[in-house]
């Protein structure tokens, strides 16, 4: 099947939606898919106009200056797929190159599918722009009900999304590798670098230091614990607007910056207590790079926690209006850290069930009856 797929964002950008696109792209084309990857080419790189990659052009995105949007080139898209028509559209992130994708899809008579990635309506509120949460909450409706299919990442996100006006949604998962993020990458001499010794719980934060990340409750969560448990350590793994505040905040705190391949499963397997506070994920990859590198998960009951994370048995769960109970679940994980091998286990046996190859056949499976099915929503319904 040849199968164009548009995404804002990709390596080497560095977050959870990049990842996990380039994931689905790798796993299309090693089924012998033809897919045309279409995303916004980022500072310094080189232009690319190939049949198997277009990187359009882009600009900043102002909260996140480090990422880029593609601009809404529909005219070039609807040329493009007429002269190379694929056998479906998937539109993997919901600005302005997703809309332009959507209207090029419906003037070549194409079906089209999303995903449906980022909470963006949340995060509104998290940068003093809460009063326009209803509009772009409107705005994701309207962008998703124009396509064929929205990709869930979980049960309980597709309910909400269902309960909230959303059309024609299904569950896709999320995988982890398990050889890239797995116990047997712990490195002593890491850990000696921390200052820990077998002593020391290491606490772990991995993600971008944003405000709609929550991320001063892990930082609560580790004076609580360092309170009780003098040697524990915090390493932050990742970058953000809030570096330079959390790095004046909380000199005791080990800030790696942003860790990729390797060098971040080494972090992963090294450290003794993953902290996973947000409540904005649709998934949250992370948790399962974690579950696989048999760490103490304490997060919230959403997303990957939520589906992967069976309380006392494989991590520890806390329901989402208790951020009190999200610090006392840090400080048991720490300060127990040395006896709880049982739950570690059972971490590890979550991610080994949650493959990629499963995922990908799902979506595979997913994308071949979009592309085939008989009714396709009127271009009407598409934004002007």
């Amino acid at each position: 099947m040849r199968i164009a797929y548009v995404t804002e964002t990709y390596p080497p950008e560095i977050n959870g939606v990049a990842l996990t696109a380039a994931r689905f792209v790798r796993g299309l084309r090693s089924r012998g898919h033809a897919v045309d990857l279409v995303r916004p080419r980022q500072a310094h790189e080189e232009k690319c106009n190939r049949r198997t990659e277009w990187r359009v052009p882009g600009m900043p995105i102002p909260m996140y200056r480090d990422l880029r949007i593609g601009l809404p080139v529909v005219s070039q898209l609807t040329k493009r797929w007429k002269v190379d028509r694929p056998e479906l559209v998937h539109v993997a992130t919901e600005g302005p190159l997703g809309w332009a994708a959507i209207r090029a899809a419906r003037a070549n008579g194409l079906p089209v599918t999303s995903d449906f990635r980022t909470n963006f309506d949340q995060y509104s509120a998290h940068y003093r722009l809460g009063w326009l949460r209803g509009v772009v909450g409107g705005y994701l409706k309207h962008f998703h009900n124009a396509t064929d299919r929205t990709f869930v990442p979980t049960p309980a996100m597709r309910r909400v999304l269902s309960d909230q006006g959303f059309l024609r949604t299904e569950v896709v998962g999320r995988g982890v590798d398990t050889e890239n993020f797995s116990p047997s990458h712990a490195s002593p001499e890491l850990r000696a670098s921390w200052g820990a010794d077998e002593n020391s719980p290491v606490l772990l934060y991995v993600g971008r230091l944003a405000s709609e990340k929550n991320v001063p409750l892990a930082f609560e969560a580790f004076e609580a614990v360092r309170a009780r448990v003098p040697t524990a350590r915090f390493v932050v793994v990742g970058d953000g607007p809030l570096r330079r505040k959390l790095e004046s905040d909380h000199p005791d705190a080990i800030f790696a910056g942003s860790q990729r391949g390797a060098a971040l499963a080494r972090h992963f397997a090294s450290a003794d207590v993953f902290l996973f506070p947000s409540l904005t994920e649709t998934f949250g990859n992370v948790t399962l790079e974690a579950l696989a590198s048999g760490l103490l998960v304490v997060a919230f009951r959403s997303g990957a926690a939520a589906v992967h994370i069976d309380d006392c048995t494989s991590g520890i769960l806390i329901a989402p209006d208790d951020p009190q109970g999200f610090v006392a679940g840090a400080c048991a994980a720490a300060h127990q850290f040395r006896y709880l091998d049982l739950i570690r286990r059972g971490a590890r046996r979550v991610a080994l069930a949650a493959t990629w190859e499963a995922v990908i056949n799902r979506f595979e499976i997913c994308l071949s009856d979009a592309a085939h099915a008989i009714e396709v929503p009127l271009i009407e319904s598409c934004p002007a």
